[in-house]
């Protein structure tokens, strides 16, 4: 949730700029909100993953192939 956040609060800077007429910083800002994001949503990923894997170790299911 923090880089999600994170990720708002530089898009927003980065409209500030905009409109102040920095491109160069605005570029940069925004590309920092992105890999923000990035990250959220690598953490998001990470966590449906990790319970994923909880889950089937619960149920005994971990040794099973997929094939």
């Amino acid at each position: 949730m923090v880089w999600l956040i994170a990720s708002g609060v530089c898009i927003m800077i980065a409209a500030v700029f905009l409109l102040r007429g920095d491109f160069n910083a605005a570029f940069v800002v925004a590309v920092l909100g992105l890999v923000s994001w990035f990250l959220n949503y690598r953490a998001q990923v990470t966590r449906s993953l990790e319970a994923e894997d909880q889950g089937n170790d619960e149920e005994g299911l971990d040794n099973i192939d997929d094939d």
